[in-house]
C-alpha cells in the first residue's frame, strides 16, 4: 500500500507535469505527497568561494533567496492541485541531492518517489544524474516520470535505432 510518496522537483519547465502526475496518483492512492526540492551543497560552495573574494554574498542570504523565490514558484506550481492541503506539504533541503533524498526517504517512511528524468538521450538517461542514484540505491519504488516532449523525443530515437539496425 502507497501511503507517502516523495516528489523531488527543481524547478524546471517539467515540474508542473511532474507535480501533476504524481498528485494523480497520490489521489488514487489516498496517500500524502511530501514536495522536496534540494539546494545543491555545489551551489552553496560556489557561494562561499565567492564570498571568499570580497564580494558582499554569503550562503546564508543566498539560502533564504533562493527559498523565497521558490515558495513562490510552488505558490502557482499548486494552484491546479486538487489533493487536499493536508496530504501535501513541502520542504528545502541542502546538500548532496540523492543523499538527501534518501534520508527522506528512511525518515519519513516514503513509499514510491516519483521523478523526472532530463536528458533526451538513450545511452545517457541516467548516467551522471541523481536519478541514476537514485534508481541504484533508494530502497523504494521509483516512478519515473517523462514530460509529452522527452517523451516524444525518446520514442523517435527507438524507432530510428530499430530502422538503422534493420538496415
Amino acid at each position: 500500500m502507497v501511503k507517502k510518496i516523495l516528489v523531488p522537483i527543481a524547478f524546471s519547465k517539467y515540474s508542473q507535469g511532474i507535480l501533476n502526475y504524481a498528485a494523480g496518483i497520490a489521489e488514487s492512492f489516498g496517500a500524502e505527497l511530501l514536495v522536496v526540492n534540494v539546494i545543491n551543497e555545489r551551489d552553496l560552495a560556489a557561494v562561499d568561494k565567492i564570498s571568499s573574494f570580497g564580494y558582499k554574498v554569503d550562503v546564508e542570504h543566498y539560502l533564504e533567496t533562493i527559498k523565497k523565490e521558490r515558495r513562490e514558484e510552488l505558490k502557482k506550481l499548486t494552484e491546479s492541485m486538487t489533493l487536499p492541503d493536508n496530504r501535501v506539504s513541502f520542504s528545502f533541503k541542502a546538500g548532496d541531492p540523492t543523499d538527501e533524498l534518501l534520508k527522506l526517504v528512511v525518515d519519513k517512511n516514503i513509499d514510491m518517489v516519483i521523478m523526472g528524468v532530463k536528458t533526451r538521450e538513450l545511452r545517457h538517461i541516467f548516467a551522471g544524474s541523481v536519478a541514476e542514484r537514485m534508481f541504484q540505491k533508494c530502497p523504494v519504488t521509483i516512478v519515473s516520470y517523462r514530460e509529452g516532449e522527452i517523451s516524444e523525443q525518446l520514442l523517435k530515437k527507438i524507432a530510428k535505432h530499430r530502422r538503422n539496425a534493420k538496415e
